[in-house]
């Protein structure tokens, strides 16, 4: 099954953390917080502005995305845990290259 998003709609396969903190302890799941970063699948068309012109995202699938906490609807598809919200609701993408070339 596939969804193709409308309007400013995107769809996000959220990134688990991982399951230990920095100083080696192992997080239980009660305790882990809602993944705020995530892998961009689909994105809708965009949105048609006052004037009518049609705004295009700035996102394509395959950028990885910070969003807020609770942002978006939360959906499964195909047995997969996903996320839906608008292109408003994203912080910001995040840029893996940039970030290796700090991290070496």
């Amino acid at each position: 099954m596939t969804l193709r998003p409308l309007q400013d709609r995107v769809l996000i396969r959220p990134v688990e953390q991982e399951a230990k903190s920095p100083g080696g302890i192992i997080i239980p799941d009660s305790a882990k917080e809602k993944p705020v970063e995530g892998e961009v699948l689909a994105v809708g068309p965009g949105i048609r502005g006052d004037d009518g012109a049609l705004h295009r995202p700035e996102l394509t699938a395959g950028d990885r995305v910070l969003y807020g906490k609770w942002s978006g609807n939360e959906i499964k598809l195909d047995g997969e845990d996903l996320v839906i919200m608008r292109e408003t609701d994203i912080l910001g993408i995040v840029d893996q290259a940039h970030a290796e070339q700090q991290a070496t």
